[in-house]
């Protein structure tokens, strides 16, 4: 059974190899994506910070697997935040993992304040589409803030106004 918790400072090289090692099986891995954010080498100290919260996906053995996290949207508008950097290894997908971090982020986030949920992806990554659609993630038609991923071709909001998906 998959399960996941709060990223501690001994778990960054592990989730820095998992983003560096799913993102190119997107073609996600030139300029303009998240894999070479500085933040990659340092996840929980990125997301000690006020406002964010990251969280690692352990398999049976105490491995970790994906994680995902959210944190205010750089040169967004007030209220919101971004879903950031959701990755599973290939042996962690289509298990439910996906939809239960995605929901607890969701439901954290609606926790810190913030009134919506924006995130980036882009064309191929077909399963993490379906998984925001069925939480209620809507396309937009053009990115918001300034997060740098110019890489990225499909942007997606949902109003947390409601509570939790």
């Amino acid at each position: 059974m998959l399960t996941f918790r709060p990223i501690q400072p001994q778990d960054d090289a592990a989730m820095a190899a998992i983003i560096r090692a799913v993102m190119p099986e997107f073609g996600a891995d030139g300029p303009g994506f998240a894999i070479h954010d500085p933040e990659v080498d340092h996840m929980s100290r990125a997301y000690a910070a006020p406002g964010a919260a990251y969280f690692v996906v352990e398999d049976p053995s105490g491995r970790l697997v994906g994680g995902g996290g959210v944190a205010k949207l750089e040169g967004g508008p007030e209220g919101v935040c971004e879903l950031r950097k959701m990755y599973f290894l290939p042996e962690a997908r289509g298990k439910g993992m996906g939809e239960a971090l995605l929901r607890h982020c969701l439901a954290v986030a609606t926790g810190l304040g913030y009134r919506t949920c924006y995130l980036e992806t882009l064309t191929g990554m077909d399963q993490a589409q379906k998984l925001y659609g069925k939480l209620g993630f809507r396309p937009l038609c053009s990115p918001m803030g300034n997060t740098g991923h110019g890489g990225c071709d499909r942007w997606f909001a949902r109003d947390l106004a409601g509570g939790p998906a």
